[in-house]
């Protein structure tokens, strides 16, 4: 349905309505930022290369023929902004100092895993969300791109194997790879803490 709508939507804005764009940007803005705040740590930048990534997908939108999802479309759009950015920053790229609930309120991983019980306890839940975190900063960017757009922005695999342009296989093993290096590193910290 919501296809439908995007769909719908991008055609009116092919046929020159300027306002049927500003609806897709009013619809996807929150999640594109979302996704784009996971790869770039700075916000004003990250406002930047949304911006950007909006910027990108009018001029681009002549050419779209709704093979794939508008969003899914739009994401890899915003993927590829981020790179752009990362390569003319010379930055590795830091992600995941917040995340988001359905309610749309920002916590960190900290107060996910914070047990109040006891010291020990709010100390290993540190620990584990420290460990989590850098895990995923130490991931190659293929990895951590696909275990974001699965665990985080909920993707399905078709729906990442079409956002990075790559077979559902490719998806499935950059997961799993994603996973066992996390599972790994809180291994470790389990074992320190132990």
């Amino acid at each position: 349905m919501s296809h439908d709508v995007d769909l719908d939507l991008v055609r009116q804005v092919q046929q020159g309505n300027k306002r049927a764009f500003d609806l897709l940007v009013l619809k996807y803005q929150r999640r594109i930022m979302r996704l784009l705040a996971r790869m770039i740590n700075d916000p004003a930048e990250v406002e930047d290369v949304a911006q950007e990534t909006f910027i990108k997908a009018y001029r681009a939108l002549p050419q779209f023929r709704g093979d794939s999802q508008f969003y899914t479309w739009l994401y890899r759009i915003a993927i590829n902004s981020a790179r752009n950015w990362q390569a003319a920053r010379h930055r590795r790229p830091l992600l995941m100092n917040e995340y988001e609930n359905e309610d749309g309120e920002t916590f960190s991983p900290a107060d996910t895993l914070t047990d109040i019980n006891t010291p020990e306890s709010e100390l290993v839940s540190r620990q584990v969300a420290d460990a989590v975190k850098a895990a995923i900063d130490a991931l190659p960017a293929d990895l951590r791109n696909a275990i974001l757009l699965r665990e985080i922005e909920g993707l399905s695999y078709e729906e990442i194997a079409e956002t990075m342009d790559c077979p559902i296989g490719t998806v499935r093993s950059r997961i799993f790879r994603a996973r066992e290096a996390i599972t790994e590193q809180l291994r470790q910290v389990r074992e320190s803490s132990s």
